[in-house]
């Protein structure tokens, strides 16, 4: 008895210490969690390994709400940094067309300039192309060359070659007129640059390049890190990214990737002039052009990167292409038979024909 009762003392004392070092524990850990300004929602989605990316750790991640979204702040070197290529649509005055871009073609027997437009396939235009040549100007007739993958809507995207006048080997700027208001003097006349001015078929400034198309009302912030950076592991070192619209979020982690030089951001602001479909077919959502303008996004990716990069894919920010049998998609693209592959193109040969699927 006496051993028993010199015993609950010692035990009564270690349990006091436990309850008080249990309240200590409990203190240290809310004075953490407030003084970091993060949630336990915060902290249940770090042990998930949501915010233990590696990209996510190089920008400040604040609380936004306490379901578990996060905001992301981009480090304000990178903001005063941001960089962003222009891309301007140009109407045909008279017309419903619109002109998406300009490139000079140099895998014809005869050289043109290709613009890349949009036409209201119902309508029927004949084109001038009025050409700045060093200090002259020089008119052409364009033919335009409607594409098949309309999908049924209205308008659809559209080629308009330009043939290069006598005289002008070298254009710097193009204007799609109507032949019915044509005229060289209007002083209000807009040209677009001609791009591609050098053929080239080796030494590319960027080995695989992916486009991708159209953003649109984008949200989804970790999908868009999984996507780059998975895109990086398969040896990508170029992504181009057509933007109509997006969240905060997601152009802070766009401006980073710019600013760290994998992706180019493209302006893609067709949806200020034609109704677009949020849909692929017409029955599926309403509207007069497919899906935000994907298909000429990808045609103006396409010349863009055409003496650029060695190979382009064209594919969604959902998709991935994985190599079955090589460790990168630049080596799946040499090793395969160029007849064979369904979803690049290989641009040092001539009229390779690029496929979607």
């Amino acid at each position: 008895m006496m051993g028993q009762n010199h015993q609950r003392p010692c035990v009564l004392k270690i349990r006091q210490l436990m309850y008080i070092t249990c309240v200590i524990i409990i203190i240290y850990l809310l004075f953490w969690t407030y003084r970091t300004d993060k949630t336990f929602a915060h902290w249940i989605l770090y042990y998930r390994g949501v915010s233990s990316s590696p990209i996510l750790d190089q920008l400040n991640v604040t609380q936004k709400s306490s379901q578990g979204h996060v905001a992301l702040q981009l480090p304000s070197r990178m903001e005063h940094q941001r960089q962003q290529s222009t891309q301007s649509i140009m109407k045909v005055k008279g017309t419903k067309t619109l002109l998406v871009s300009a490139y000079l073609e140099h895998r014809t027997d005869e050289k043109q300039v290709c613009v890349i437009a949009v036409v209201l396939r119902s309508e029927n235009v004949a084109y001038r192309c009025l050409f700045r040549c060093q200090d002259k100007q020089l008119l052409s007739n364009g033919v335009a060359n409607i594409h098949r993958d309309h999908f049924g809507f209205a308008y659809g995207t559209a080629d308009i070659m330009c043939p290069l006048p006598s005289g002008c080997e070298t254009p710097s700027s193009i204007a799609v007129t109507s032949a019915d208001t044509s005229s060289t003097n209007d002083p209000n006349q807009e040209f677009l640059e001609v791009k591609n001015q050098q053929e080239k078929t080796e030494s590319f400034p960027y080995d695989f390049t992916v486009c991708i198309s159209t953003m649109f009302d984008f949200t989804n912030v970790l999908q868009l890190v999984q996507s780059f950076e998975m895109l990086q592991l398969l040896g990508v070192n170029r992504v181009v990214v057509y933007k109509t619209s997006c969240s905060p979020e997601t152009q802070r982690i766009l401006d980073y990737y710019t600013h760290k030089g994998l992706v180019e951001v493209i302006p893609w602001s067709l949806s200020r002039y034609v109704n677009v479909s949020r849909s692929w077919l017409p029955e599926h959502g309403p509207g007069e052009l497919h899906y935000f303008g994907q298909i000429p996004a990808l045609n103006d990716c396409l010349y863009r990167y055409m003496y650029q990069s060695r190979y382009v894919a064209l594919h969604d920010i959902d998709e991935l292409i994985l190599p079955q049998t090589v460790t990168s998609l630049p080596k799946s693209a040499t090793t395969s038979r160029l007849e064979e592959c369904s979803w690049c193109e290989h641009l040092g040969s001539p009229l390779q024909r690029a496929n979607l699927f």
